[in-house]
């Protein structure tokens, strides 16, 4: 990430953190995948309504992360002018775990879930975020 992204990404934070509470690593994220089938079938299908003449491939909503040593935010990110438009939640680190790291060509991820809840969210890092995929993936426990 950037400078600029990142003191953006700092800066709408900072009205958030509580007394004491540090920011510890800030990385672009995708929370979904788009998969290859998906891909190929909406490719294909633009390409053939358009007669030939263009082929759209639906991509995921990059997002920011932002890890304190307590909570994790998320905010969508604008694509165009880098910086984050919306805040979409905030998650306690307290009860947090994750799976193990799936590594890819391109990307890499991993599910973080609370101990107590069957759902997780996905979160994929791109190839140029390992570094800060490692800080996060060190700070939470591994799922049993």
């Amino acid at each position: 990430m950037n400078g600029k992204r990142r003191r953006l990404l700092l800066a709408a934070i900072d009205p958030m953190l509580e007394p004491g509470e540090q920011v510890e690593v800030t990385t672009i994220v995708n929370l979904s995948s788009v998969t290859v089938p998906r891909t190929a079938a909406v490719a294909a299908a633009t390409a053939i309504l358009s007669g030939g003449a263009m082929a759209v491939i639906p991509v995921p909503t990059p997002m920011y992360l932002g890890m304190t040593d307590r909570r994790i935010f998320i905010f969508r990110a604008n694509p165009t002018f880098a910086r984050p438009e919306e805040h979409l939640m905030t998650i306690p680190r307290a009860g947090l775990v994750r799976s193990e790291i799936k590594e890819r060509v391109l990307n890499s991820s991993f599910v973080i879930s609370s101990t107590d809840s069957e759902q997780g969210l996905k979160i994929v890092f791109p190839l140029a975020g390992r570094k800060e995929r490692n800080v996060i993936a060190a700070a939470l426990p591994l799922a049993d």
